[in-house]
């Protein structure tokens, strides 16, 4: 018996042993009840939760939870609102009070966030949320969210976390950017029509770790106009190692 029950023991502390991080993609979604014909409201969540591991999976889905309510919540009490469902719900309960308001004006609001494991190596996790919204206007949004935690802790990893010397690496990084985009090297930043503020170079508040290396994406409005779109630039490992805490 005492064999038995050691042996039992055993396993289970293997398997405890075992566990690893691991994800689960879960789908919220809400529609207006509103009658409409074309462009009726809704919203659309499909965000991976993290499992397992019980404080480095609540650390993740905690902050991945408060980015996606910071891209999608219209509402007043935020303190109402503490899950995917009652945030979808609210996007909708906004709109419908929109309309209610302004019943002529209003547009078929829409919202659609993806999040995805982007990168997972020993020391870092990497996951991206991709981001569409719309509540009226000429056009909607889409953007990017780079969210970097430490894959042993849960911990988010700041982007001022991320290098030796944020200083050389900013530099380091100028001087590609301007290669990239044919700014000349002692011209302003903004010379050929970027929109950089105070006329001087910043990283990407999202920088990706990539199966094809470090990438700095600065979304619309960032570095440039809507009209120009986007802009981004990837570093290899090799190129950028040296900069790195994380690799």
């Amino acid at each position: 018996m005492k064999n038995y029950i050691f042996t039992i023991l055993l396993c289970l502390i293997f398997t405890s042993c075992k566990k690893e991080l691991s994800f689960e993609n879960e789908t919220f979604e809400e529609k207006s009840t509103i009658p409409c014909k074309n462009d009726c409201p809704k919203i659309t969540i499909e965000v991976p939760i993290a499992k397992n591991i019980k404080v480095t999976s609540d650390s993740i889905n905690k902050k991945v939870f408060a980015v996606i309510k910071e891209i999608v919540f219209f509402g007043e009490d935020s303190t109402k609102v503490n899950d995917y469902k009652s945030l979808a719900k609210s996007f909708i309960a906004s709109y419908e009070e929109m309309h209610q308001k302004f019943p002529n004006d209003t547009f078929g609001w829409e919202a659609k966030i993806t999040g995805n494991v982007e990168f997972e190596s020993d020391q870092v996790l990497n996951l991206k949320i991709d981001h569409y919204t719309f509540t009226g206007g000429a056009h909607g949004y889409q953007g990017y969210r780079s969210l970097l935690f430490n894959k042993k802790t849960g911990k988010t990893i700041f982007n001022n976390q991320l290098f030796k010397n944020e200083n050389e690496f900013k530099a380091f990084a100028e001087k590609n950017f301007r290669a990239k985009y044919k700014i000349p090297e002692k011209a302003n930043i903004n010379a050929t029509g970027l929109m950089f503020e105070n006329d001087k170079f910043q990283l990407s508040q999202n920088i990706f770790y990539t199966s094809s290396g470090l990438l700095l994406y600065y979304n619309s409005y960032e570095a440039a106009s809507y009209a120009d779109g986007p802009k981004e630039l990837l570093f290899s490992y090799d190129e950028v190692k040296k900069y790195l805490n994380f690799q």
